[in-house]
């Protein structure tokens, strides 16, 4: 997208000046921000806004969105534009172009021309005012590596007639754990049930009201505890039921890796050690190596068992 301006692109236009702190433009803003159960890059790709509104629109006029000149077309897909009140963490659709985004309409087989480079349609006459609107589109790409693609442009909103406005979730797919969309190879009704069922939630200046939404953005809460995990229990190692290795281990309160006095527990020997939040070493091997486990906080008090994965219980040599 070049219109409006996404968010640090250096190739938009009537781009705002990057925001106090950030010194370099996006070279990669034509690339997808994540993939199938890869880690993906925040929706938005980026938290902190433009200083200023890269597009001022009215409610009810009619907006052209422009695309790269130079982009590809992955033989068409499906893309939404959408608007967040929320600074990027929920998005209600305003227009969709779904199936044949960018080529028009069915291509004979596997293409990369683009038949369409920019899209013209009227904002909805019900969007709410406001000066820190982000406005976003999004695709998933009929041929090709399964992928999410979406930019961001901070948009001022005005003349709204309403306070709040409600359309469907923003759909996102290809992205992290979120569904799959496989490649169309012909079938242009691929994914399309994803788009018929998303659910419908109201977005405002004042909050968002959802029926279920199915964005997973972690919550203030969640990244306090990332950075300063809380007390908790320490869990004796465990099979894949769930049950003690060895019943006669005790459990012990305490922060885990957030207490340096936690960090190390001695009962039969000094076998494992707490070295980083999830992790265990094994210092009773020559080159000590870590072990990752699914539990929030595990340490392990007794020789007599070590893990040979997550979920299993063998005895130490």
């Amino acid at each position: 997208m070049v219109s409006p301006c996404p968010r640090y692109s250096s190739a938009g236009e009537r781009c705002p000046k990057l925001p106090s702190g950030v010194t370099s433009y996006d070279s990669n803003v034509n690339s997808p921000i994540g993939t199938p159960g890869g880690t993906p890059q925040p929706l938005c790709k980026f938290k902190t806004p433009w200083p200023t509104a890269a597009a001022t629109w009215t409610a009810g006029q009619s907006v052209t969105i422009k695309f790269n000149p130079v982009g590809v077309s992955h033989s068409g897909g499906h893309c939404e534009f959408s608007i967040s009140y929320d600074g990027g963490k929920t998005f209600a659709v305003i227009h969709r172009e779904l199936r044949y985004c960018f080529v028009g309409k069915k291509p004979e087989g596997t293409t990369n021309e683009v038949s369409v480079r920019s899209y013209t349609f009227n904002l909805p006459s019900d969007l709410p005012s406001s000066n820190n609107a982000v406005f976003a589109w999004s695709w998933v790409n009929a041929s090709g590596n399964r992928e999410f693609y979406m930019n961001c442009a901070d948009v001022a909103i005005k003349g709204g007639s309403s306070k709040s406005y409600t359309g469907t979730e923003m759909v996102i797919a290809n992205y992290g754990n979120y569904p799959v969309i496989e490649e169309f190879r012909g079938n242009y009704e691929n994914g399309i049930e994803l788009y018929n069922n998303a659910k419908r939630i109201t977005v405002s200046p004042s909050g968002t009201k959802s029926a279920g939404s199915n964005i997973v953005e972690p919550s203030e809460k969640e990244e306090e505890e990332e950075r300063d995990p809380p007390r908790g229990k320490i869990l004796a190692p465990r099979d894949a039921e769930g049950e003690k290795c060895d019943p006669d281990i005790t459990e012990q309160e305490g922060d885990g890796d957030g207490d340096p006095e936690m960090k190390a527990i001695q009962k039969h020997s000094f076998d494992y050690q707490l070295t980083d939040f999830g992790k265990l070493t094994d210092f009773r091997k020559p080159n000590p190596y870590t072990y990752t486990y699914y539990f929030r906080y595990v340490i392990f008090v007794t020789d007599a068992y070590q893990p040979t994965n997550n979920h299993s219980c063998a005895r130490g040599q």
